[in-house]
């Protein structure tokens, strides 16, 4: 037993079924008797709850921060603890936009190639050194036939030099 009011049943159960004091039953249970006897002074939250729930079908992009101070302007002395928890036990949140959707293209698919070097493919890929300087390396694929149409292997390719390198591949010559 765990909480006070499964503390209470037991205490209550064992006065009912056996006929004993309820100092008895707290003194068997390890209960205190205090705990047993208390009750709740909390008011009832039944009109709140309501005019919670209607507040927030109203306004429905309004968490319960703005609709704490809804309540209090309608007249209603609430603090925004009682509210929040009056909020979630309620299932409400504010409810969450949904994104829209992009129109999608349709997507047009490339044909094959026919013969070699009518279409390229171009891949970057980098590593490192043990030294730890990077490196980067342009690899220019035939679709066609899958050769390997050039690779650059430098430090640093700068935008100037890849078109160097694919002008000098369309034309035939090879730079070093």
């Amino acid at each position: 037993m765990v909480t006070p009011a499964a503390r209470r049943l037991a205490v209550g159960w064992l006065q009912d079924g056996f006929g004993v004091s309820q100092r008895r039953s707290c003194r068997v249970l390890d209960a205190v008797r205090s705990t047993i006897q208390y009750r709740s002074r909390q008011a009832d939250d039944a009109s709140l709850r309501t005019e919670l729930v209607a507040l927030a079908a109203q306004r429905r992009r309004f968490g319960y921060r703005r609709l704490t101070v809804l309540l209090r302007r309608g007249g209603l002395r609430v603090n925004h603890k009682r509210v929040y928890r009056l909020y979630r036990q309620e299932g409400l949140a504010v409810r969450r936009r949904k994104r829209r959707k992009l129109a999608s293209g349709a997507r047009i698919v490339l044909a094959p190639p026919t013969r070699p070097n009518e279409r390229w493919s171009m891949d970057f890929m980098g590593d490192s050194l043990a030294s730890g300087r990077t490196f980067r390396i342009l690899n220019i694929v035939d679709d066609y036939s899958r050769a390997v149409v050039a690779t650059e292997v430098d430090t640093s390719l700068p935008g100037l030099r890849i078109v160097r390198v694919l002008d000098a591949h369309r034309r035939g010559r090879y730079p070093r």
